[in-house]
């Protein structure tokens, strides 16, 4: 039998809303990779739209974690950061990286820190200087569009896009130091919109496209990158990975639309599940 692929998974925690962890984790594991988890921080539900929550930030915990399994021997196929709430977790999630990176494991950072043009408020505005740093040390980046203006110091630009703008800007962010792209948000067009995926080494640029739903949903990045590093785990390429992971997002966005349910508690992916393994 083949041996199980493992994951370690930098993310906060939220106890209501389908974000980080408690979307990665159950993704992964749906997909037949075992997933160990970094808790950077513990919200009683995320901060799309959702008031009054509780926050307990968990910096300090992260490197007891790293010094405990480092005892253990432990190691990972994978290691997979998103959102992190300070400098000091860049930082730390930095040195993370330096102790479990090996010659063959996959380093991919989600840069979470902004969207529809707009910085997270959490967030000073010299952060984007910061996460650009984590971004060198990754294999594979994801940022949205949003993400990619700010770690290529660019204005942003509205869409509708033009594949040369995409290319050009997928070939800046590898320029950062990732082997590979994917830059989600994505369209040329109001009807459709997607990812765009460049392997540095190849040149190729792929692009996985569905069609645009009224209504923003948070957390489907979270969705969308665990699809993908699962993928690339499982052997399936940076094209077909990324078709996988857009159609998995839209349907699950489509699932969510029709049940008129909450934009705010995010997307129905669990329903989605057992179909995703098939496809693994």
């Amino acid at each position: 039998m083949t041996k199980q692929k493992r994951i370690a998974a930098l993310h906060d925690i939220s106890g209501f809303g389908r974000c980080s962890l408690t979307v990665v984790l159950p993704i992964i594991s749906a997909t037949g990779i075992e997933c160990s988890v970094v808790p950077t921080a513990l919200l009683s539900t995320h901060t799309g739209g959702l008031e009054g929550f509780t926050y307990r930030d968990l910096t300090d915990d992260i490197l007891p974690f790293a010094d405990h399994w480092q005892s253990l021997g432990l190691g990972f196929d994978a290691l997979y950061s998103g959102f992190l709430g300070s400098f000091k977790q860049v930082e730390i999630v930095s040195e993370f990286f330096d102790r479990f990176r090996t010659d063959d494991n996959l380093i991919m950072v989600d840069p979470v820190m902004a969207d529809n043009e707009m910085l997270y408020k959490t967030f000073t505005p010299d952060f984007p200087g910061e996460m650009r740093k984590l971004c060198k040390k990754a294999d594979l980046i994801v940022p949205n569009m949003t993400e990619a203006a700010l770690l290529l110091d660019e204005p942003y630009k509205e869409g509708p896009y033009t594949e040369e703008l995409i290319t050009n800007t997928l070939k800046k962010l590898a320029s950062l130091g990732s082997k590979l792209v994917v830059l989600t948000g994505v369209y040329f067009n109001e009807n459709t919109i997607g990812a765009a995926a460049y392997d540095r080494e190849t040149g190729q640029v792929d692009y996985a496209m569905s069609t645009k739903l009224p209504g923003f949903y948070p957390g489907t990045g979270d969705v969308f990158g665990s699809v993908l590093l699962a993928g690339l785990l499982n052997g399936k390429g940076l094209e077909k990975t990324t078709k996988i992971a857009v159609d998995f997002v839209a349907e699950s966005i489509r699932r969510t639309h029709a049940a008129r349910t909450d934009s705010r508690f995010g997307i129905n992916f669990e329903a989605g599940l057992g179909d995703l393994a098939k496809s693994f």
